[in-house]
Protein backbone atom coordinates (compact mmCIF):
# COMPACT_ATOMS: atom_id res chain seq x y z
CA UNK A 1 0.00 0.00 0.00
CA UNK A 2 1.06 3.34 -1.05
CA UNK A 3 1.40 6.09 1.80
CA UNK A 4 1.99 9.44 3.19
CA UNK A 5 4.51 10.64 5.17
CA UNK A 6 4.76 7.83 8.00
CA UNK A 7 1.27 6.03 7.33
CA UNK A 8 -0.73 4.46 4.46
CA UNK A 9 -3.59 6.18 2.45
CA UNK A 10 -6.27 6.30 3.69
CA UNK A 11 -9.00 4.30 1.79
CA UNK A 12 -10.20 6.81 -1.17
CA UNK A 13 -14.23 8.11 -0.30
CA UNK A 14 -16.32 10.04 -2.31
CA UNK A 15 -15.41 13.03 0.70
CA UNK A 16 -11.78 12.22 0.23
CA UNK A 17 -12.51 12.77 -3.53
CA UNK A 18 -14.25 15.83 -3.29
CA UNK A 19 -11.41 17.10 -0.59
CA UNK A 20 -8.98 16.11 -3.28
CA UNK A 21 -10.98 17.82 -6.03
CA UNK A 22 -10.82 21.32 -3.93
CA UNK A 23 -6.75 20.90 -4.31
CA UNK A 24 -7.04 20.34 -7.95
CA UNK A 25 -9.53 23.47 -8.36
CA UNK A 26 -7.14 25.69 -6.51
CA UNK A 27 -3.87 24.29 -7.21
CA UNK A 28 -3.63 21.97 -10.22
CA UNK A 29 -2.60 19.28 -8.13
CA UNK A 30 -3.20 17.48 -4.85
CA UNK A 31 -1.22 18.71 -1.86
CA UNK A 32 0.28 16.09 0.20
CA UNK A 33 -0.48 17.64 3.60
CA UNK A 34 -4.35 17.03 1.81
CA UNK A 35 -3.26 13.26 1.27
CA UNK A 36 -2.46 13.34 4.68
CA UNK A 37 -5.72 15.04 6.23
CA UNK A 38 -7.40 12.53 4.09
CA UNK A 39 -8.18 10.88 7.27
CA UNK A 40 -10.30 13.46 8.53
CA UNK A 41 -11.35 15.83 6.18
CA UNK A 42 -13.99 17.56 8.01
CA UNK A 43 -11.42 18.22 10.98
CA UNK A 44 -9.12 19.89 8.16
CA UNK A 45 -12.20 21.99 7.70
CA UNK A 46 -13.51 22.98 10.80
CA UNK A 47 -9.73 23.89 11.83
CA UNK A 48 -9.33 26.27 8.46
CA UNK A 49 -12.69 27.72 9.98
CA UNK A 50 -11.91 28.43 13.50
CA UNK A 51 -8.89 30.05 12.20
CA UNK A 52 -11.19 32.34 9.77
CA UNK A 53 -13.09 33.00 12.85
CA UNK A 54 -10.58 33.69 15.02
CA UNK A 55 -9.63 36.67 12.92
CA UNK A 56 -12.32 37.82 11.71
CA UNK A 57 -12.78 41.46 12.18
CA UNK A 58 -9.13 41.40 14.12
CA UNK A 59 -7.50 43.18 11.01
CA UNK A 60 -5.41 40.27 9.97
CA UNK A 61 -5.19 40.64 6.31
CA UNK A 62 -4.08 38.33 3.79
CA UNK A 63 -0.60 39.86 4.06
CA UNK A 64 -0.28 39.49 7.75
CA UNK A 65 -1.67 36.31 8.06
CA UNK A 66 1.30 35.17 5.68
CA UNK A 67 3.80 37.07 8.20
CA UNK A 68 2.51 35.09 11.15
CA UNK A 69 2.79 31.72 9.31
CA UNK A 70 5.99 32.23 7.91
CA UNK A 71 7.22 33.36 11.40
CA UNK A 72 5.77 30.68 13.21
CA UNK A 73 6.25 27.75 10.77
CA UNK A 74 9.77 28.81 10.52
CA UNK A 75 10.41 29.13 14.35
CA UNK A 76 9.31 25.54 14.65
CA UNK A 77 11.45 24.03 11.80
CA UNK A 78 8.42 23.68 9.62
CA UNK A 79 9.73 23.82 5.79
CA UNK A 80 6.27 22.89 4.22
CA UNK A 81 4.55 25.91 5.87
CA UNK A 82 7.63 27.95 5.72
CA UNK A 83 8.05 26.98 2.03
CA UNK A 84 4.51 27.55 0.78
CA UNK A 85 3.82 30.78 2.88
CA UNK A 86 6.86 32.26 2.12
CA UNK A 87 6.32 32.21 -1.54
CA UNK A 88 2.57 33.66 -0.68
CA UNK A 89 3.78 36.29 1.44
CA UNK A 90 6.65 36.51 -1.62
CA UNK A 91 3.65 36.97 -3.63
CA UNK A 92 2.10 39.58 -1.22
CA UNK A 93 5.47 41.66 -0.80
CA UNK A 94 8.42 40.42 -2.43
CA UNK A 95 10.97 37.52 -2.20
CA UNK A 96 13.50 39.37 0.09
CA UNK A 97 10.84 40.41 3.02
CA UNK A 98 9.77 36.94 2.77
CA UNK A 99 13.17 35.38 3.32
CA UNK A 100 13.90 37.93 5.61
CA UNK A 101 10.48 36.65 8.08
CA UNK A 102 11.83 33.44 7.27
CA UNK A 103 15.17 33.94 8.43
CA UNK A 104 13.84 36.20 11.73
CA UNK A 105 14.84 39.43 9.89
CA UNK A 106 12.07 41.80 10.01
CA UNK A 107 13.97 45.43 8.17
CA UNK A 108 11.78 45.44 5.63
CA UNK A 109 8.48 44.86 7.89
CA UNK A 110 6.50 48.00 9.11
CA UNK A 111 6.70 48.18 13.45
CA UNK A 112 3.77 46.46 13.67
CA UNK A 113 4.37 43.56 11.19
CA UNK A 114 7.58 43.19 12.61
CA UNK A 115 6.09 43.09 16.84
CA UNK A 116 4.06 40.58 15.53
CA UNK A 117 6.15 38.54 13.83
CA UNK A 118 8.37 38.30 16.32
CA UNK A 119 5.16 37.27 18.94
CA UNK A 120 4.50 34.43 16.34
CA UNK A 121 8.11 33.69 17.06
CA UNK A 122 7.95 34.01 20.72
CA UNK A 123 4.61 31.52 20.74
CA UNK A 124 5.77 28.87 19.06
CA UNK A 125 9.51 29.12 20.51
CA UNK A 126 8.48 29.12 24.10
CA UNK A 127 5.09 29.68 24.83
CA UNK A 128 5.48 29.96 28.69
CA UNK A 129 8.28 32.34 28.32
CA UNK A 130 6.27 35.09 27.48
CA UNK A 131 6.21 38.35 29.60
CA UNK A 132 3.91 41.06 30.27
CA UNK A 133 6.35 43.43 28.92
CA UNK A 134 5.96 41.35 25.55
CA UNK A 135 2.34 42.49 25.13
CA UNK A 136 3.50 45.40 25.65
CA UNK A 137 5.58 45.82 22.76
CA UNK A 138 2.03 44.83 20.51
CA UNK A 139 0.46 47.43 22.67
CA UNK A 140 2.86 50.20 22.06
CA UNK A 141 2.44 49.40 18.38
CA UNK A 142 -1.37 49.79 18.41
CA UNK A 143 -2.72 46.34 18.30
CA UNK A 144 -5.62 46.14 21.17
CA UNK A 145 -5.91 43.22 23.29
CA UNK A 146 -8.63 41.80 21.34
CA UNK A 147 -6.18 41.78 18.17
CA UNK A 148 -3.61 40.32 20.48
CA UNK A 149 -5.87 37.83 21.38
CA UNK A 150 -7.15 36.62 17.51
CA UNK A 151 -3.14 36.84 16.65
CA UNK A 152 -2.06 34.37 19.72
CA UNK A 153 -5.24 31.87 18.55
CA UNK A 154 -4.44 32.14 14.97
CA UNK A 155 -0.42 31.93 15.48
CA UNK A 156 -1.51 28.22 17.74
CA UNK A 157 -3.68 26.99 15.63
CA UNK A 158 -1.15 27.19 13.00
CA UNK A 159 1.46 25.85 15.00
CA UNK A 160 -1.28 22.52 15.63
CA UNK A 161 -1.48 22.31 11.81
CA UNK A 162 2.18 22.29 11.41
CA UNK A 163 2.90 19.96 14.14
CA UNK A 164 0.08 17.05 12.72
CA UNK A 165 2.25 17.38 9.28
CA UNK A 166 5.33 16.99 10.60
CA UNK A 167 4.69 14.60 13.35
CA UNK A 168 3.29 12.10 10.99
CA UNK A 169 6.23 13.04 8.10
CA UNK A 170 4.84 14.99 5.01
CA UNK A 171 7.39 16.38 3.21
CA UNK A 172 6.77 19.70 0.93
CA UNK A 173 5.13 19.21 -2.45
CA UNK A 174 7.23 18.93 -5.38
CA UNK A 175 5.62 21.57 -7.14
CA UNK A 176 6.77 24.14 -4.31
CA UNK A 177 10.42 23.69 -5.91
CA UNK A 178 9.54 25.82 -8.86
CA UNK A 179 6.66 27.69 -7.19
CA UNK A 180 8.73 29.66 -4.92
CA UNK A 181 11.46 32.33 -5.25
CA UNK A 182 14.89 31.64 -4.76
CA UNK A 183 15.46 33.54 -2.10
CA UNK A 184 12.57 32.12 -0.34
CA UNK A 185 13.96 28.51 -1.03
CA UNK A 186 17.38 29.39 0.32
CA UNK A 187 16.03 30.78 3.95
CA UNK A 188 14.56 27.35 4.36
CA UNK A 189 17.25 25.40 5.40
CA UNK A 190 15.21 23.46 8.02
CA UNK A 191 12.82 20.55 8.16
CA UNK A 192 11.50 17.72 5.65
CA UNK A 193 13.28 18.37 2.42
CA UNK A 194 11.05 18.85 -0.75
CA UNK A 195 9.44 15.60 -1.99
Amino acid sequence: MSGIGFLDSPETTDEIKVFFDEDVADRGYVMNLSRLWAYQPGTHHALFDLMQAATAGHGLDVRRRRILVAACASTLGDAYCSLAWGGKLAAASDAETASGVIRGVDDRLSPREAAMADWARMVARDPNGTSRSDVQALREVGFTDAEIFAITVFVTLRLAFSTVNDALGVAPDAELRSATPEAVLDAVTFGRSID
